[in-house]
């Protein structure tokens, strides 16, 4: 869902000061003050409070490094650096350290021409090393296994994909992984045929889920899932996002339960006992143990219609306020519950939400 434009780190720095000046006064949010002066908004509400610090990491970005049309994917490994995927270049994956420094690019196997095609990403420990599992935002490009140095494990194409699944499959462009406590892991095709394929830990097909339709076990844009294990028993957790819905599955596939009241629920994070949901419709949501919404971050209802109209906002950077959100597409939980947004966002933005609660 890109556009991909060029811009410059200077350019991009300039307009983003004269929208922080311009917003500093805005009735809307409490505010905390820096070192600098700088009033950053401050979202949430009791223990879920977080101050956002919007384009985090991005004056670190060395010359001709730019998002491009979007910032798509958050992950973080072990060691507590973030991955950004996108659709800037000269690289697909950005990586920066928890000080918000960039460290270095990579995955330039994900690259077309002058735009990087970066998506879902998500690492998994394996032993003793940790893996990328990269989804691009294109149908011809190969889901990608890589080393946390850029090595290449393994590919697979749309052609190995529907030799695994035994016949053709339509369209086909997946969006995000998850991965099973057995060591298998899931692959949405979200952008695709709206189907999941599960691989065992030998990735080896195992079986297919859901494909197109509205009724339960069926998705439309399975964009992203995750492994729900907040009860003791692993399910599936799927962000069925033009079906409005999350839905749950065990680990055979056996469809759960559904639960409705979202607006365009993009992808899944977990942190205890706390579900994180980024929503492409200007939210995030965290719910609790037993699915009840604990807060939805940035929620508005006078501004979402804004946001949303004609998704014209993700390009004028003029129009966005702090503690407000366009469209985030991805997020997750660093180990002290902070969170990193990634926005489906014109030039990009990535925000690091800092627990203060």
């Amino acid at each position: 869902m890109s556009n991909p434009q060029k811009a410059s780190r200077r350019a991009f720095v300039k307009t983003a000061a004269a929208v922080t000046a311009s917003t500093a006064s805005t009735p809307y949010f409490i505010h905390a003050e820096d070192k600098t002066g700088t009033k950053k908004a401050v979202i949430g509400t009791g223990e879920y409070t977080y101050e956002c610090i919007h384009d985090w990491g991005m004056d670190s970005l060395p010359e001709g490094h730019h998002y491009g049309g979007a910032t798509h994917g958050t992950a973080i490994d072990s060691q507590g650096l973030i991955y950004i995927t996108h659709h800037g270049g000269p690289t697909s994956i950005f990586v920066f350290d928890d000080k918000g420094k960039f460290v270095k690019g990579m995955g330039k196997e994900h690259v077309k021409g002058n735009s990087a095609r970066g998506h879902g990403i998500d690492i998994r420990k394996e032993g003793n090393s940790e893996f990328l599992y990269l989804s691009p935002n294109d149908s011809s490009m190969p889901f990608t296994k890589m080393t946390l140095d850029g090595e290449v494990v393994w590919n697979k194409d749309r052609k190995a994909i529907e030799a695994d699944h035994g016949q053709g499959i339509g369209r086909y462009c997946p969006t995000n992984v998850s991965f099973r406590p057995d060591g298998g892991y899931y692959l949405g095709d979200g952008y695709g045929s709206n189907f999941i394929f599960q691989y065992d830990k030998d990735d080896k097909y195992v079986r297919t889920l859901g494909g197109g339709g509205a009724e339960n076990g069926k998705f439309q844009t399975p964009h992203g899932q995750w492994l729900d294990d907040r009860d003791g028993t692993p399910k599936l957790v799927v962000a069925d996002r033009a079906n409005k819905r999350l839905q749950w599955f065990d680990m055979e596939g056996k469809h759960l339960k559904t639960l409705d009241g979202f607006l365009f629920p993009a992808d899944i994070d977990l942190r205890g006992e706390v579900l994180l949901v980024p929503d492409l419709h200007a939210r995030i949501t965290l719910l609790d143990k037993n699915d009840k919404v604990i807060v939805q971050l940035g929620d508005d209802e006078e501004w979402r219609p804004k946001a949303l109209a004609g998704f014209k906002m993700r390009g004028q950077r003029d129009q966005w306020l702090p503690g407000k959100f366009i469209h985030p597409h991805d997020a997750c939980f660093d180990k002290d519950g902070n969170i990193f947004v990634a926005e489906w966002v014109v030039t990009g933005r990535v925000t690091k939400l800092v627990k203060v609660g």
